[in-house]
This record gives structure tokens, sequence and C-alpha cells, in this order.
């Protein structure tokens, strides 16, 4: 089934069951309000949704409605917790070979992972709101998962069944931001605005064999202002699955239901591939040119993020916005 939530009913949304060719929608009353109150109460609420979504697909709902892209906000539009990996190393390895530097041995065996903003996320038309263009604006096309109820300590087997929805996630970064907050010792804040989630989330089942060893197995498509930007293999070239992220982040801590894991920037060791962020654009000329000449997205620059099915169809949904600027307060 698939997912999303309406600009109504106050900040946490109001929960849809939305059809598998994205046209049509339900409320779903009298099952959860939002998907939050859902995915707590996974185990009752998952088969009525199930059932809901079987009624829309055979054209049976009661209370069906046209989708408008427009009407919605994130599927979850805020969380308790968003925790994001850089699963890819190809994309790390670049990075750091372009400045000079080797990359851990224990980037090999042990998942980077840093805790994201979790407090609001953008609808999947809305725009990027950012105050300065001197920021250095991108993209970082991601797949992401939601979680029901983690225990604390789960091995990654246990951790796989613990995943019940699949999205794709635009982590915005402010580039210029990131090495002086990094070289502080600390982590992300500043550099790290609100991010966009896909219109729906979808369960693995509706993935068929596209979803494999907690891994989405299709191309991660980006278009910047109407130009292919890059689709690397999302299955490919992923040190740690789904399954070993989860486990990772629950090490310590239980993760509550409607967790949210991000799997990092889509990237492959084949850069004819194209690439998921600018950053990885520029690595790639600074290796190749020995400089950049890509620059970071500008006002007006207009993105779009979607994977398609093997027929061609999108699966969750683009998310498309426009960079804006932001005037200060």
């Amino acid at each position: 089934m698939k997912l999303g939530s309406l600009k109504e009913g106050g900040r946490d949304g109001t929960l849809i069951v939305v059809s598998r060719d994205l046209s049509q929608a339900v409320r779903a009353t009298g099952i959860a309000a939002t998907l939050q109150q859902a995915l707590e109460d996974w185990e009752n609420t998952a088969p009525r949704l199930n059932a809901l979504s079987e009624a829309l697909n055979a054209g049976t709902a009661n209370a069906a409605f046209a989708l408008d892209m427009h009407a919605l906000a994130a599927p979850l539009p805020r969380a308790y917790e968003f925790v994001d990996g850089s699963a890819y190393l190809p994309h790390v390895e670049r990075v750091r070979r372009a400045r000079g530097a080797q990359v851990p041995e224990s980037f090999y065996v042990d998942p980077l992972m840093y805790q994201a903003v979790s407090a609001g996320f953008n609808g999947p038309r809305d725009p990027v709101r950012v105050v300065s263009e001197d920021y250095g604006i991108d993209l970082e096309a991601e797949v992401v998962i939601v979680t029901d109820d983690v225990p604390m300590a789960v091995t990654a087997e246990q951790a796989a069944g613990h995943i019940q929805l699949i999205g794709l996630i635009n982590d915005v970064s402010l580039r210029n931001l990131i090495p002086p907050e990094l070289a502080k010792g600390f982590g992300f804040l500043q550099s790290k605005p609100r991010s966009t989630l896909s219109p729906v989330l979808v369960t693995p089942d509706e993935l068929g064999d596209a979803w494999q060893d907690s891994k989405l197995h299709l191309p991660m498509l980006t278009h910047i202002n109407g130009v292919w930007f890059g689709a690397p293999e999302a299955g490919v070239d992923m040190q740690f699955n789904f399954a070993q992220l989860v486990a990772h982040a629950a090490k310590t801590r239980p993760l509550s239901a409607g967790t949210l894991v991000g799997s990092g920037t889509v990237a492959n060791e084949d850069t004819s591939l194209g690439a998921s962020c600018f950053a990885e654009q520029r690595t790639v000329e600074t290796l190749r040119d020995g400089k950049p000449s890509t620059p970071f997205m500008a006002f007006g620059d207009v993105v779009r993020i979607e994977v398609l099915d093997r027929a061609g169809v999108s699966i969750f949904g683009a998310i498309e916005q426009r960079i804006e600027h932001q005037p200060a307060p």
C-alpha cells in the first residue's frame, strides 16, 4: 500500500491511502488520523489500511478523490527521530580522495550516521527556502525507511522486520557551512536545514523484487531544471543495507515508531550514471580536472527526484521543488 498525508488537520496532517497509480486517494477515517498514530499501533492499523488500499485500487472505496500533489504534506510532517547514514562508500571515497585523505578502515565495517532534523519535513512540492546562495545549496537524493518500535540492541536480521515503509528524501545540505561546523568536532547543525519527503511512503511488498536484502534495487533519478543530472543504482555499491543501519542506530537505545533512517546520497563507482548531489559532481570534476566547474544551486532552480519501476512508472511520486530566497525576519 501507499500512504501520504494531506495539509489539513494540524501539524501532523491527515493520513490518506493513495492508489497504486498515484491518481486517487481516500482518507483513513476511523483507522488512524495521522501516519504517526498508525505506526504506533501498526500491528492493528496496517491490515485495515491495506484493506482500504485494496478497495481503492479496485475502485470500490467510498469517498475517494483525485490526488493533488500540491495538497500533500510530507507523509510524516514531523517525526520523533531521523538518523541519516552514509552507506554509499564510493561517494565517501571520492570526496576524501579529492582532498588527499584516506578512508579509515572502520568505515567499511561500521556505518557512518548522524542525528538529523526531524522536527519538520517539507511536502513534496514545497520550496526549499534558504537565506543566501553563499551557503552552497545542495540536494541529496536518498532512499529513506520508516520503522515501527525497534527494541534496543536488535540484530540486523531482527531489524529487517521493523522496516515498515520506504520512500525518498531530499536531504538538503548547505555545503559552505559544513567545513567550519565539522572542524568544531561536534557535527552538523546550521548546515542541515529541513529535508523533503516523497509524496508517498510504500510498504515493502509494494516494491516486489525491487526490494531485496533490505535495499531498493532501482535507479535514483534526478533532474535539475528539467535536465538529467543522474540515475545511479540504489541497490549497487550500498555498503550497509537498511537492516544494518537500523541495527546500528538501535545499538544503545530503542527507536520509536515513526523513526526515519536515511541511506545517504546514492552513488555508484560508475560515474557515468551521474550524481545524486552537487558535491559528488564537483568531486568527480576535481579528480578529473583539478577543480570543480559545476556551481551549487541558485534561487529559481528546480529539483526533481523520483524512482521509476521497471515499466517506467513513478513509485513514490516525485519530489519537485524550487529553491527560493528566505528573507531574514
